[in-house]
């Protein structure tokens, strides 16, 4: 039986592919290429309806989607390719015409995070850290598990010392040097008690999880709260939010190239999904949240330069214009035909680290 949080899950990547195939069709219409058809997901065909000359098509698996265009490879010998307007086929198109189409998918989800984040800021609001040294969260093992520091404490001395924000307590213990320090702790009830803590030298992790620099520490996090704004406010916090994620998809592949990320952290679509149903148990904010990361990694993924993406369209078409006309088509379908390879043995294998995790637990 498939739960309300996986419906809600595949729900919401069908509407993020769907969003994608959406910005080709709609900007391939818009330069008059003849559009066969317009799938939703792949697989045995559920449901299919001609309007006009286009047939929209609903198949059983919603992960995945296509939009066939007329024309698409001249001179590929497919007569059923062939556009009943030969004006009207896809390579008779501008450059431009044929380029915007290609990027359109990608360009409408990043569009499509900026949506949805700044939708979801408006309704929730955006989290920023608390002011007061508050512990939202202790590290299992750390200095300040084993003096028995808890979420809700708030520290307010060190040393005796007042501390009124978090920065401060922090400086406190940075400047520590390792020595003890003794706390003066309120808990949520209001009672205080006095610990000592030792801080302990220990890694500052980016991102990554790769150590930056040291410093001393003692293994608590710091709260957030949400916080209203308004809708300038909003749609800059889901532009940068938007930006911010981009950088880091390019970044992670430029690790994983460079050895420092292992490919057993990469997922597959049962992976996606199992994390999308995730979020969608945390409620319909963190599923919104996981939706905008999803459609921006879905939108530069397809950038990439690689045969059989839209990147790889783009770089073609980047190429036809330094010389002036398309390579040719055998060579173009020798590059698909790699890419095909490339894309459909990294699908295997991240299907395969999907497997495992859930056999291994």
């Amino acid at each position: 039986m498939i739960s309300g949080s996986m419906l809600a899950a595949i729900l919401a990547l069908a509407i993020v592919i769907f969003v994608h195939e959406l910005g080709h069709f709609l900007v391939a219409k818009w330069c008059g290429v003849e559009v066969r058809v317009f799938s939703m997901g792949f697989g045995p065909t559920l449901l299919a309806r001609q309007f006009g000359e286009t047939t929209y098509r609903l198949a059983l698996i919603p992960l995945g989607g296509y939009v066939k265009m007329a024309g698409f490879e001249e001179g590929a010998g497919d007569p059923e390719d062939a556009p009943t307007d030969p004006a009207r086929g896809f390579t008779a198109k501008t450059l431009g015409q044929r380029a915007s189409i290609v990027l359109a998918g990608p360009v409408v989800n990043l569009v499509f995070s900026v949506v949805v984040l700044t939708a979801g800021a408006l309704a929730y609001g955006v989290a920023e850290p608390v002011d007061t040294a508050t512990i939202d969260g202790v590290a299992p093992g750390k200095p300040a598990a084993e003096v028995g520091l808890r979420q809700g404490d708030t520290v307010v001395s060190v040393d005796g010392k007042p501390i009124t924000g978090w920065d401060e307590m922090v400086a406190a213990i940075l400047s520590s040097n390792g020595n003890p320090l003794l706390f003066a702790v309120q808990d949520a009830q209001g009672v205080t008690r006095a610990v000592t803590v030792t801080p302990q030298l220990a890694d500052r992790l980016d991102a990554f999880g790769e150590a930056q620099s040291t410093a001393y520490q003692i293994g608590v996090s710091r709260g957030f709260r949400l916080v209203s704004i308004g809708v300038g406010g909003a749609l800059t916090t889901a532009v940068a939010r938007t930006w911010h994620d981009s950088k880091m998809i390019l970044e992670t592949l430029l690790r994983l190239f460079q050895g420092r990320v292992s490919t057993g952290d990469l997922g597959g679509p049962i992976l996606v999904v199992t994390e999308a149903s995730k979020h969608a148990q945390s409620g319909f904010q963190y599923l919104l949240l996981f939706m905008a990361l999803i459609s921006v990694n879905l939108g530069v993924i397809n950038l990439l330069p690689i045969p059989v993406l839209d990147g790889g369209h783009l770089a073609f078409m980047a190429v036809e214009a330094l010389r002036g006309r398309p390579l040719s088509l055998k060579v173009r379908e020798y590059a698909l035909g790699f890419g095909m390879v490339v894309i459909g043995t990294l699908m295997l294998f991240v299907v395969f680290q999907d497997i495992v995790r859930i056999v291994t637990g």
